[in-house]
């Protein structure tokens, strides 16, 4: 798990700075039904200037939890949702295999029919077929719907000579312990939103329009702190109660868009600024890590528990000094701490956008919790990115005793869609 981890909130100016242009509803543009879910809210606040703690989007610090439901994402833009968005309370992800005799062809029509669904409920409107009204009461809040390909996928429908290199499968890792029924697969879905039955609505509509195209290989739920929940917005943390996502990249930063989207003009071209994912399912053995005290934790991280400082001093925010001695003449970030191993200036500037989700999928016959992080990352080009620093990871990361990799996946995300068209319709009908 770098420490380029979970997204970090914005200052209120790069926050400004960052509203995508297009990915905001105007007032004239509100949903029927998105009035219905948020009337009476104080504050009400329309748009992606609404949305949850992130990068387009920060709620102003007053505003009351009941005005989430009517932040809303928009489906159609340069990049697909789910990527720049501030972190979302609740995520589904699954993975789907085309069906045997399914093709091309009927990729394509079914890219069209999620692309269509996905559409409508970002806006807080009904599914287009059989809507099943979980979510009737709702509005938008902040569902985003990500689609992508994983390396199979190119074989199943004869688009082999344009998969991309960067989709070569990942390497083996000392750390793996993978569970491949759960890993890989066609297609693939990002599902987030900050509601819980919003999200599911959305899961269920996306299963249900596969229809015979396509089935589900795996599926994983995962959930965050809900945007209000404290008393500011702040950085994360994670199930061992850690503060997580301090260096993660921002989009104010000068390269940003070329280490984490593939520019216009690259390879493939149907890939123009899309990005690589990479899914991994890390299972947090948690009944060790609770067994060591707090200094032996901050220790392990490299970091300080309570506010996410660096052991060498200072706050959160502030640069780590990895050189800096104790009284003892001892480093005071240690030489295998998560921190400092899992640094872009430790691993040749290697850099990934991480929005992950935890989970919780209860308790083993021996009591222990199966519990842990879906880790999501985006990059440019994961052998840049994501091998790097997992390789580097892989070789003394005093973390590696409490954390047990069980499933992975990488997939490849292209661009947004434009209005009139589907995600994918470039690959599939070029």
């Amino acid at each position: 798990m770098p420490d380029q981890s979970l997204p970090q909130a914005p200052t209120p100016e790069e926050a400004s700075d960052q509203a995508v242009p297009g990915n905001a509803r105007t007032a004239e543009g509100v949903s029927r039904r998105r009035l219905l879910g948020t009337a009476g809210a104080a504050g009400l606040v329309l748009g992606a200037a609404g949305g949850a703690v992130g990068y387009a989007a920060r709620p102003a610090e007053t505003a009351p939890l009941t005005s989430l439901g009517s932040d809303e994402v928009m489906f159609h833009g340069k990049h697909q949702p789910g990527i720049l968005q501030g972190l979302q309370a609740r995520g589904h992800l699954v993975a789907f295999d085309l069906t045997p005799g399914a093709g091309r062809k009927e990729a394509a029509a079914l890219l069209r029919r999620w692309s269509q669904t996905a559409r409508r409920l970002m806006a807080g409107e009904p599914a287009p077929h059989d809507d099943t009204d979980v979510a009737r009461d709702a509005g938008p809040s902040s569902l985003t719907v990500t689609f992508g390909f994983g390396h199979s996928f190119f074989a199943r429908t004869g688009l082999e000579k344009q998969r991309p290199a960067a989709l070569d499968p990942l390497p083996d890792f000392s750390s793996d312990r993978l569970d491949k029924a759960r890993s890989n697969g066609d297609l693939w879905v990002q599902i987030g939103a900050n509601d819980a039955l919003v999200a599911f609505h959305a899961l269920r509509a996306l299963q249900k329009d596969a229809g015979s195209a396509a089935r589900v290989r795996w599926q994983m739920n995962g959930f965050n702190r809900s945007p209000g929940a404290t008393a500011h917005p702040m950085t994360a943390r994670n199930l061992m109660g850690q503060i997580d996502g301090t260096r993660n990249p921002k989009p104010s930063e000068s390269d940003f868009e070329k280490r984490i989207f593939v520019p216009a003009g690259g390879e493939p071209a149907w890939m123009a600024h899309g990005s690589y994912v990479v899914v991994r399912r890390i299972r947090m053995l948690l009944d060790d890590w609770e067994k060591l005290s707090v200094a032996r934790q901050e220790a392990v991280i490299g970091r300080r528990k309570a506010d996410g400082a660096p052991l060498s001093g200072g706050t959160e925010t502030t640069e780590m000094d990895l050189e800096k001695t104790d009284a003892n003449g001892d480093l005071a970030v240690p030489i295998n701490a998560h921190a400092r191993i899992s640094r872009p200036d430790q691993n040749g500037g290697a850099a990934m956008l991480r929005r992950p989700f935890s989970y919780h999928d209860g308790i083993d016959a021996d009591g222990v919790p199966d519990a842990g992080l879906l880790f999501i990352c985006w990059q440019a080009d994961p052998l840049r990115g994501f091998v790097p620093v997992q390789r580097k990871l892989d070789r003394g990361d005093a973390l590696a005793p409490f954390v047990r990799h069980e499933a992975s996946g990488l997939f490849a995300v292209p661009g947004g869609a434009a209005e009139g068209e589907y995600v994918g319709q470039k690959l599939l009908e070029g």
